[in-house]
């Protein structure tokens, strides 16, 4: 196929959060709270198991009383703040104030870190007149976020779910995504990292590449691999069946 269109996941394909032990310490400093060692790594692994960081590890288990808002947590903002601040309730932080905190911190853009080839990435697809959009299962307005790193000139458009009402795998947000940059979907690629929620811009037509979702430090050219851009090495592909 030609591609003339590309949609980007953010988490875990553009961008990586930082490690809830980062999210947990800059949190603390930043409210002057100081917590012995021993406490800090057992609140730690506590958010950790309760995936209380937004983009971070999964819940063991979500409580029942969060379930509803877990399950369509990025359709609006006050559902994520909902289901994420619940996420962190779980854990008994030392300062009831964490836990907005907590939440405040992962919304910035000093808690995001680009993935080390996004920029190259992008930045031949631009080049070659490939019309760029972000897609993304969201609560909050990622756009400062690729301001603050310097990605946001090589980005034509953004659909983000809280703003449309609509989650991922939900076609019609992958249909909106197209129409925004006035293509047809066969002519889009869709690149993810979670082939259920990804994966559903298949059902639309668009093609389907993933990457890991792995720290930066372990997937320093993931991007590059998927042969999207002529002269940017292609090494493997996984697609959706």
């Amino acid at each position: 196929m030609q591609i003339k269109g590309v949609l980007f996941d953010f988490s875990g394909t553009l961008f990586r959060i930082e490690s809830v032990r980062s999210w947990l310490r800059a949190v603390l400093a930043e409210q002057g709270v100081t917590v012995g060692g021993a406490d800090f790594e057992r609140y730690a692994a506590e958010l950790e198991a309760a995936g209380a960081l937004p983009g971070g590890p999964l819940p063991r288990q979500v409580p029942a009383r969060l379930s509803a808002a877990w399950a369509t947590r990025d359709e609006s903002a006050e559902l994520h703040r909902e289901a994420y601040t619940g996420l962190a309730r779980q854990v008994a932080l030392p300062d009831p104030g964490l836990y907005d905190a907590l939440y405040e911190r992962h919304r910035t853009p000093a808690a995001w870190q680009p993935y080390p080839d996004a920029p190259e990435v992008l930045g031949a697809l631009r080049d070659s007149g490939v019309r760029i959009g972000v897609v993304s299962n969201i609560g909050w307005d990622l756009r400062p976020v690729f301001r603050a790193h310097g990605l946001d000139p090589l980005i034509d458009d953004y659909v983000l779910s809280y703003e449309h009402g609509v989650q991922k795998p939900d076609a019609r947000i992958f249909h909106t995504a197209c129409t925004n940059l006035g293509l047809d979907p066969a002519d889009v690629v869709m690149v993810g990292d979670d082939r259920n929620a990804d994966g559903g811009a298949a059902a639309l037509g668009c093609e389907v590449r993933f990457v890991h979702h792995l720290p930066v430090s372990e997937r320093p050219d993931g991007l590059r691999t998927l042969g999207l851009v002529p002269g940017v090495a292609r090494q493997t592909c996984e697609r959706c069946p």
